[in-house]
């Protein structure tokens, strides 16, 4: 049990296999050691046992929230899922916005904990401190936004005013590795299909009903000065000022000239580094200024919507007529994202604005990832044209293709859409195509090229999902001057910035607050409202070390499932034998070998493993039958 401010102190553990529902408190010392959201999900996954098939019933899939979620604190709306990943075998934890993490905090949860699998579907419904299951065979089959519009009307709600509906697609049912979850307002968990283990479980969705009962902070006054400073520092800031530019007015697609400008937007399947560098060498009609942020602020924006508490409005909802197949289309869709747009995209060999936004909706209807979907269009685009695909070819920047695509893989409808469903790391299996592929541990990259700024190259080869932006932003620094302007082409002192990003984003992902909060606040601001709301009276240094504390949880986590340095890696076209950058970064390679050293001395790490004495500096419990042995840097489980 907690006292501490923040929390509800009840978590839901529902067997979906015999339909029963327990509620437990929260540990107190867990919620010290590891704050909450992320932190705090992670450890109910590692004691669940890292010896699970993602996809069986002993998985754990934890809907997490913080103790800063669904309070004052700006930005406050966001919601932790964690789980084993399907798509890499690593933890994972994947995170949306919206309202679903208030809502649950007001319904009167920290946390739904869901093991085993339900004989037939079913969805389960929140409200008032209770937790029931119902019958969803009628939804298995239906899209996301017909499955929203369905609940709605059975359970009474409205997801404008009191309820949250976070659903699975076709994707998630038919197990394709990259599902991922989306609430009502098409906000996504979309990272290491979590969608995938929920459709394993016969879990349809989550449904949230709740009045709105903000937590109280445990120190008003402490809480009402980190809070004032807070809300200063966002005002200030150039990135997330409201309607001063920046996030606010062009969302996170603000970032496409930029990354276009800097030679670090990779571009078809990152053979080259930017559009222009495609255009120039291939003579075709390329420009990634026409699925930018301006772009489409001038041309397609038609609402800007927002999370709980946040004054930013970062989402940027567009609609589109075009014509597909010789039809008139009209999609509308929430939101026109960089990454979703780099993906789909300049990655995929185009730039067809209105093509993106049609793919972006057809994605989240079929509760597919849009970052994995649009990079394994782009891994079987350069696997076509090196004949490696018996299954059927894609061609560059084909999108009426692109489009029916996103449907046959969610629903496995044929041998290419059954192939490319698996993700990347199988597919490089299958078919010796390692080269063409842009994973790291079976996750794709983002939109950062390594060669461009190294920090994401560490960042990419050292995050615990896989190949992650988000891990450890250090385009922050490289490009946006937060807190600091570092070179983005010098790697020395790549490997310690990426990882104290890596521990500061550990923390905010744990509260749970949006990382475009650490855009304008530092620790200072954290610890401050921490403190304020849960009564506690840490450190600065203290709640570093807690951050540090649950980025090597999860790496112990991935240690004995098997991965070690070696699997710290790139992919071979960032790399010194590989595809050199071009342009602004003409020449530039990704020094990966150089920074994971540094990388590896800061954590005290032994290549790649956490040793006993790192575990025991900072007090993380190491079950019986398991171990890392600080001698020889590699994972021990209870099978060996």
């Amino acid at each position: 049990m907690t006292e501490l401010g923040g929390f509800q102190d009840r978590v839901a553990r529902i067997d979906l296999s015999e339909g029963d529902v327990a509620y437990e408190s929260i540990d107190d010392e867990d919620a010290k050691k590891y704050i909450g959201a992320r932190g705090l999900g992670v450890k109910y996954v590692f004691d669940q046992g890292p010896d699970v098939d993602p996809l069986g019933p002993d998985n754990l899939l934890a809907f997490m929230n913080g103790p800063l979620s669904g309070t004052q604190v700006t930005m406050s709306g966001r919601i932790a899922v964690c789980t084993k990943s399907p798509l890499t075998g690593t933890v994972t934890d994947s995170h949306h916005g919206g309202w679903s993490g208030a809502r649950l905090k007001w319904s009167g949860f920290d946390g739904l904990l869901f093991e085993g699998q339900a004989d037939d579907p079913v969805y389960a419904v929140v409200e008032d401190g209770e937790v029931e299951l119902r019958d969803a065979s009628h939804l298995w089959g239906t899209g996301v936004h017909e499955t929203r519009d369905t609940i709605e009307e059975e359970v009474d709600g409205s997801y404008g005013k009191n309820l949250s509906i976070m659903a699975i697609g076709p994707g998630g049912e038919n197990e394709i590795k990259y599902a991922c979850i989306i609430n009502e307002d098409d906000r996504a968990s979309g990272r290491g299909g979590t969608g995938c283990v929920m459709g394993s479980k016969n879990l349809k969705a989550v449904v949230v009903k709740s009045s709105t009962k903000m937590p109280q902070p445990a120190d008003p006054e402490t809480f009402r000065e980190g809070h004032q400073q807070a809300m200063q520092a966002i005002q200030e800031s150039e990135v997330t000022a409201p309607n001063e530019g920046g996030l606010s007015m062009y969302g996170t697609n603000v970032l496409m000239n930029i990354g276009e400008e800097m030679d670090g937007l990779p571009t078809k399947n990152g053979k080259y580094t930017s559009t222009k560098a495609m255009r120039e060498a291939e003579g075709v009609d390329i420009d990634a200024e026409r699925v930018s942020g301006e772009n489409v602020r001038e041309n397609i924006l038609v609402d800007e919507p927002t999370c709980h508490s946040c004054p930013v409005a970062c989402k940027k909802e567009v609609e589109v007529q075009t014509m597909h197949k010789g039809e008139e289309m009209n999609v509308r869709t929430e939101s026109y994202e960089y990454e979703s747009a780099y993906a789909l995209g300049p990655n995929s060999g185009h730039t067809d604005r209105d093509a993106v936004a049609v793919m972006i909706e057809r994605c989240n209807d079929m509760g597919v990832d849009t970052i994995e979907t649009g990079n394994m269009m782009a891994m079987a685009m350069e696997m076509s044209e090196e004949g490696k695909l018996e299954e059927g070819d894609l061609e560059w920047g084909d999108t009426e293709t692109m489009i029916d695509m996103i449907d046959r893989i969610a629903h496995r409808e044929d041998d290419l859409a059954e192939l490319l469903a698996e993700g990347p790391r199988r597919v490089a299996d299958r078919k010796e195509a390692h080269d063409n592929s842009l994973a790291v541990k079976g996750q794709t990259i983002a939109a950062y090229d390594p060669r461009c700024m190294k920090g994401m190259g560490i960042g990419y080869a050292t995050s615990n999902r896989g190949a992650c932006h988000l891990r450890g932003y250090t385009p922050a620094a490289e490009i946006l001057g937060i807190p600091e302007k570092v070179d983005p082409y010098e790697y020395e002192g790549k490997g310690e910035l990426t990882a104290q990003f890596q521990d500061l984003h550990a923390i905010s992902d744990s509260f749970d607050i949006c990382k475009f909060n650490a855009f304008a606040e530092g620790i200072e601001e954290y610890v401050t409202q921490y403190n304020g709301m849960t009564g506690r009276d840490v450190t600065e240094d203290e709640l570093l070390e807690a951050g540090e504390r649950v980025y090597n949880l999860e790496r112990y986590y991935n240690n004995l499932v098997g991965f070690d340095g070696s699997d710290d890696s790139l992919p071979a076209r960032f790399l010194e034998d590989g595809i050199r950058g071009q342009g602004a970064s003409d020449g530039e390679y990704c020094e990966l070998d150089e920074m994971k050293d540094e990388y590896y001395d800061y954590r005290g790490w032994v290549d790649g493993v956490v040793p006993d004495e790192k575990l025991a500096e900072l007090e993380i419990d190491i079950g019986p039958g398991t171990g890392v042995s600080s001698e020889s840097g590699t994972a021990v489980s209870s099978d060996d």
